[in-house]
């Protein structure tokens, strides 16, 4: 349809102050809020004119914004030729989904384009994620032989990776991609405010990309998504609801809408970079299908119910399992790597529930590896019958600058449900002996999440080594930093973290404290936070967590004159702690219940305002060893704990001090 003449006085422009990016020689990636009118002026303003614009669009975007660009086409009109007759501006709006992403869409779209009679200077700007982009710009790049197009991406996904790098394409039967042709858009406009209507599991699926990013190319930028995924997690989603012109200007920006900016940004140049090096995908650009191989490979079995950002996490795990296999990458990076992604809500295995659920509708084998290996068969990666994977020697550095070959037998053993390991052949025992073969053990919890807490709570700086990655320490670790009581760093491509501790200054932190169903971290942290100082704290977790016990730790607390109150269930999470101190003194416990609940208590009694008596009473201690390591560790740590009788310790008040 053709936009309505406006015969009143033009309205102002609300002009946003943006960031540039270079891509390809020229500064066409733009970045800032509120950008609908910025778009129609610098397209009138900056690219050659055209008779006619062709809005590609899918329905829910029509509705949200459709209005919004017509007005801003006709203002930005009226400002650039005041009185001259408008260029035509036609809308074109699909059904939503990858189903639109097809020959018979495309063709449906060049014939209404011929009806409209468009020509050579139609120039068209596809409004939307990455199957409108992609489909888009295919209909440009082939349309009276190309005509120029504006990618307007409206989605986190499109944003950081689709819209750059001129890749358009519909599906096929065979694959996901398979026809299309390079065609470089000549701007590509990233207005942040949009993300504020993103349904969350669509933040995932973008932040997949971003994240796999960062682990090929920026190991800082890598450390700043691993730590920072609730606050990313709120900028994006939240960060511009209610705040109507926040962010057209650098001076009206949030800390929030900045930390938007930094994210998308920082992904979009490296893509911007590699692109610009490897325009055509012949080496370097490669590098940007890291866990794309597997990825798509699984997409091409559960997609559209399976997202692509869902399935890309999935195989950046997979792929890195492979690294490591091959001797490249360390077992703790593989772990730092699946930790990330999971704190961002994205699958990282194959026994993932929302594989394992669409698995299942789909039939036919679902993800049994030969169907698996077959799909990764025509990738448009591999030489030949050769699969190539991007392979990473650390995070933020690959093995190679392009995709490197893998035998298939190697990517099977990690699209299996499992690996079967059988006793060696007795001709074969005597050989086997004679090798020396060091096996490396994941850390253990217990003590990963002692030591976490030690260093948390001492001064200077603890290197710990052989740290467990799991959701529990993961907890711990952002629980101890959102109170400000340590900061991280990774050495040694993530073998060893740096925990530079804070001496047992804890602050109440802005939000409550999530901890999912970390039962060890709960208990620890019920004791701890008692210790902070500025407001009180709220330990909160999932269903699981809420209805696991710390009611008799709580009884300990309180009887020693903490303020704790219990949110919901007596007994159970959610917690209320005012903080302010341990007052100390004579503790009493009940010796039959969970030795963390013991270990909790003498872990914080250094810093209570009166030397600790612990007296355990009622009956035969449980879990003594676990009682036995805690002290031990408090000891490495510059605190000693004497044992006055057989159930009843002392500590006295002081302060840990940080092995190296």
């Amino acid at each position: 349809m053709a936009a309505a003449s406006n015969a009143s006085a033009p309205r102002a422009l609300r002009l946003a102050e943006v960031e540039r990016i270079p891509v390809l020689g020229t500064e066409s990636i733009v970045c800032g809020f509120h950008l609908a009118d910025y778009i129609w002026a610098d397209i009138f303003g900056t690219l050659a004119a055209s008779s006619t614009y062709v809005l590609v669009t899918d329905s829910n975007l029509a509705r949200l914004y459709g209005d919004v660009h017509r007005e801003a086409f006709a203002a930005a009109w009226a400002h650039h030729r005041p009185g001259a007759g408008a260029p035509r501006l036609l809308v074109r709006v699909l059904e939503p989904g990858e189903a639109s992403k097809s020959r018979d869409v495309k063709a449906a779209i060049e014939d209404w384009m011929l009806a409209e009679r468009c020509t050579r200077d139609t120039l068209v700007v596809a409004l939307g994620g990455g199957v409108i982009g992609d489909l888009a710009g295919f209909v440009a790049a082939t349309f009276m032989r190309g005509v120029p197009f504006v990618q307007v991406p409206t989605s986190l996904l499109a944003m950081v990776d689709s819209s750059i790098g001129g890749k358009t394409a519909v599906d096929t039967p065979a694959g996901k991609n398979l026809v299309g042709a390079f065609w470089q858009p000549q701007r590509i406009f990233m207005d942040m405010a949009v993300l504020s209507t993103l349904p969350e599991r669509e933040f995932s699926n973008g932040m997949a990309e971003v994240i796999k990013t960062a682990a090929i190319w920026d190991a800082d930028e890598f450390g700043v998504l691993e730590a920072s995924a609730a606050a990313v997690r709120a900028a994006v989603l939240e960060g511009q609801r209610g705040q109507g012109d926040a962010g057209l200007t650098r001076a009206t920006r949030s800390p929030a809408q900045e930390l938007l900016l930094r994210v998308i940004a920082a992904s979009a140049r490296v893509k911007a970079h590699v692109v610009t090096h490897d325009e055509r995908e012949t080496g370097l650009r490669g590098l940007l299908n890291f866990g794309h191989t597997i990825g798509h490979a699984i997409e091409n079995v559960l997609a559209p119910q399976v997202l692509h950002g869902e399935c890309v996490a999935v195989g950046c795990v997979l792929e890195a399992e492979v690294a490591s296999r091959l001797g490249h990458l360390s077992a703790a990076s593989v772990s730092r790597l699946a930790r990330c992604l999971r704190a961002y809500g994205l699958p990282t295995a194959m026994d993932d529930p929302l594989l394992k659920r669409h698995a299942g509708d789909k039939g036919l084998g679902g993800l049994r590896p030969e169907r698996l290996m077959r799909a990764m068969g025509v990738d448009k990666k591999n030489v030949g019958s050769q699969k190539r994977l991007v392979l990473l020697r650390r995070l933020g550095e690959t093995v190679e600058l392009r995709p490197t070959p893998v035998d298939d037998a190697v990517i099977e053993e990690y699209v299996s449900a499992g690996v079967h390991v059988g006793p060696v052949p007795a001709a074969g025992a005597t050989a086997a002996a004679a090798e020396t073969v060091v096996v490396t053990p994941p850390g253990s919890k217990s003590i990963s999440n002692r030591a976490l807490l030690l260093a948390a709570l001492g001064a200077g700086d603890c290197r710990i080594r052989n740290l467990l990655h799991s959701d529990d320490t993961q907890v711990m670790l952002a629980a101890l930093q959102a109170m400000g009581g340590c900061s991280v760093a990774w050495e040694d491509d993530g073998d060893t973290l740096v925990v530079s501790g804070g001496g047992g200054r804890l602050q109440a932190p802005g939000d409550e404290l999530y901890l999912g169903n970390a039962g060890t971290a709960a208990r620890f942290l019920a004791a701890a936070t008692n210790l902070v100082s500025g407001g009180a704290t709220v330990l909160t977790g999932n269903a699981r967590m809420r209805q696991r016990p710390v009611g008799p730790l709580v009884d300990a607390l309180r009887a020693n004159g903490c303020a704790i109150e219990f949110c919901e269930s007596e007994g159970s999470l959610p917690l209320r702690i005012a903080g302010g101190g341990l007052p100390g003194g004579h503790v009493q416990l009940a010796a039959s219940i969970s030795s963390q609940y013991v270990s909790a208590i003498l872990l914080c009694a250094p810093y209570a305002q009166a030397p600790v008596r612990l007296e355990l009473v009622g009956g035969k201690v449980i879990s003594q060893p676990y009682i036995d390591m805690t002290i031990a560790m408090m000891a490495q740590f510059g605190c000693r704990v004497e044992r006055v009788a057989e159930n009843e310790y002392l500590v006295p008040t002081g302060a840990y001090a940080n092995p190296a």
